[in-house]
């Protein structure tokens, strides 16, 4: 197990799921989850910031979509939202912006409220907060009228 958390964070139902294919009894699952939270190899606060960088980072997920999948995987509310400061809010605005041009440049045969409409169902479905996009759009509006 120890091998297992030392390869990648995990949080506690990864790690409590790993065991139940071990068939362990429970007192045992019980004391090999005290040695690698003591030992620092389980740490829920790590696993969390450490899942919040990555899918926000590398997969360019919005808040809301990394929030659902913590709450799948067990993470309480209150630490994902204690640790999502690990996300720079510059760099939420810029790649809400980025992805919004990038999707929208693609499309192609449609009207411009078409086109609009669509790439906000897109940057809903990656995570992104409604307001966030609507507030993006409002400065490129802005940026293009100068």
């Amino acid at each position: 197990m120890v091998n297992y958390c030392v390869y990648q964070d995990r949080c506690h139902q990864e790690v409590e799921q790993k065991m139940r294919d071990f068939l362990l009894v429970p007192e045992a699952k019980e004391e090999i989850l005290l040695y690698l939270m003591q030992e620092n190899y389980l740490s829920e606060e790590r696993f969390t910031r450490s899942y919040i960088r990555g899918k926000f980072y590398m997969k360019s997920w919005g808040r809301n979509k990394i929030r659902n999948h913590l709450k799948f995987k067990g993470v309480p509310e209150k630490l994902i939202n204690r640790c999502f400061d690990e996300i720079d809010d510059d760099d939420y605005h810029k790649t809400i912006t980025k992805l919004y041009q990038n999707y929208e440049s693609k499309i192609t045969g449609l009207q411009g409220y078409q086109k609009k409409s669509k790439t906000i169902k897109y940057l809903l479905s990656k995570g992104f907060e409604y307001e966030e996009i609507v507030e993006v759009i409002k400065e490129m509006k802005e940026g293009e009228s100068e």
